[in-house]
């Protein structure tokens, strides 16, 4: 697991610095100076980028990583790299035909109550396409042991350069309007340049031909495609559904609380760059034994990480959102929601790696797919009756429930286990320090006291965790530090 540590660690650490620079513009810069109108734009013309991307990447992202490791010889692998980066402009090209013929059904439906939309629609395809394509090339890198300058691009170097956009309108270099079209101009240049660097890591030799796998590899990624549609509707379905029932300055205040929320994972986020590769690789092989060892320490790890964060967003939520504006206060419930239903996805570790490159695969996203259906008809019904409050309901249900279908396919049909006796004892530290200072406030600046609540929580989570030995690695990782801190002997 040394590289998996080294990488994830490293993915781990930018990641938080993204959304450290994410949230200090979502929470602060954002709101003032775009306005929730804008705001709510942006996030909207986003949202439909991210769920129409898995179309126009044709799931070559992760049929890259599956297969790649199966090619024998520098021959073979120059030719799927070849067709997986050139296979899909074949189907992107009649999609966006298909979207001009329906330009204008599609623009009557996204325009109904929000005609601000109109202006922007382009911008979506354009958007999803840079999506893709940048997905790619970074699987690209990734399954040359590469994930951690791409994993800098996605999160932090897209981040920095929206608050650059931000700080232009605030010092009146440039408009709203402005800003959204720099957006889209960002998304362009992050794919140009980790296509640059996917090559630097593998220099390309195109070869115009079809692998002789091909059949396998189609069949793959027509369920590729619509696992990724799942997976980005049930994380991005709710603005858009929010877009067709209410004022768009609500999709504001909705991606503040869901910003929260995703911290939560981004642990998750950042071990999956590097273990998905692993994951295929000890599946292809059969070693059954290791992936089960891998599953439950990718589990107990992320829950031990993702436990620990999303407890000191829960316990400070009312300070944090005392220094946002009031119109912003009804998102509290939004983060607890959101929040729990993310802690639950991320205690199942590499579950998703595991399930997508298995011979179930097809199966379970079928699932997936009835699940979505089911998010579309909760958000009709939520919505109308308690706004973005409903639809973040909607939303916990959906997602437990899909969490819990590929939880149950793993144990039942492949006979893998994350969970131990430490994944109760983790929950029962963790739910025992929110009820203890989840009530109690001090009486200082939000900021002071957020500081205060936090290090104390962080004292009495590490000592807890460690005491019990909830992960072996992580108590390994402490005693290295506690040595060089000569803390311990």
């Amino acid at each position: 697991m040394g590289i998996v540590l080294n990488q994830s660690l490293k993915n781990t650490i930018i990641t938080y610095i993204g959304f450290a620079v994410g949230g200090v513009s979502t929470l602060f810069l954002f709101p003032p100076i775009l306005g929730k109108t804008y705001y709510g734009l942006s996030n909207y013309i986003l949202s439909c980028a991210n769920v129409i991307m898995p179309l126009f990447a044709i799931g070559m992202q992760n049929t890259l990583v599956k297969f790649y490791s199966q090619c024998k010889t520098e021959k073979e692998e120059n030719q799927f790299l070849s067709f997986t980066v050139l296979f899909p402009l074949v189907l992107c090209i009649p999609l966006i035909f298909i979207g001009l013929f329906f330009y204008d059904d599609i623009v009557s439906f996204l325009t109904k109550k929000n005609p601000i939309v109109k202006e922007y629609i382009y911008l979506i395809p354009f958007m999803g396409l840079c999506m893709a394509y940048f997905e790619i090339f970074y699987a690209w890198a990734r399954v040359h042991m590469h994930s951690v300058f791409g994993n800098f691009i996605k999160e932090v170097g897209l981040r920095l350069f929206s608050v650059v956009g931000l700080l232009g309108i605030y010092f009146k270099w440039i408009t709203a309007i402005d800003f959204i079209y720099l957006t889209a101009v960002i998304y362009f240049v992050a794919f140009l340049v980790t296509m640059l660097y996917a090559f630097k890591v593998k220099k390309p030799v195109f070869q115009f031909s079809i692998p002789h796998n091909v059949k396998a590899i189609l069949e793959y990624t027509f369920y590729i495609i619509l696992s990724g549609s799942v997976a980005n509707l049930l994380l991005d379905g709710d603005k858009i559904m929010l877009n067709q029932y209410m004022d768009i300055g609500n999709i504001a205040y909705y991606s503040v609380a869901t910003y929260i929320a995703l911290v939560i994972s981004v642990p998750s986020r950042a071990m999956h760059q590097i273990v998905y590769p692993i994951t295929a690789k000890l599946m292809h092989e059969n070693k059954h034994d290791e992936l089960n060892d891998l599953y439950k320490k990718t589990s107990i790890n992320l829950q031990l990480v993702g436990g620990f964060v999303m407890l000191c967003i829960f316990v400070n939520i009312d300070q944090l959102y005392e220094m946002l504006p009031k119109d912003y206060a009804g998102g509290i419930w939004i983060v607890f929601m959101i929040g729990l239903s993310k802690y639950f996805d991320l205690i199942l570790g590499n579950n998703n790696a595991i399930i997508f490159n298995s011979k179930y695969y097809r199966m379970v996203l079928f699932l997936g797919l009835m699940l979505v259906l089911v998010t579309f008809v909760l958000n009709i019904i939520f919505i109308p009756l308690y706004g973005i409050i409903g639809s973040a309901f909607a939303t916990l249900l959906s997602i437990t429930l899909y969490s819990v279908a590929k939880l149950m396919f793993v144990v039942k049909r492949m006979h893998l286990y994350p969970f131990t006796t430490q994944t109760l004892y983790s929950i029962s530290i963790t739910v025992v320090l929110f009820v203890l200072f989840y009530f109690w406030q001090f009486p200082f600046h939000p900021i002071i006291g957020i500081g205060l609540k936090s290090i104390l929580v962080t004292v009495l989570y590490v000592y807890l965790n460690y005491k019990f030995v909830i992960s072996v690695e992580i108590n390994r990782f402490l005693d290295d530090i506690f040595k060089k801190l000569k803390l311990k002997s």
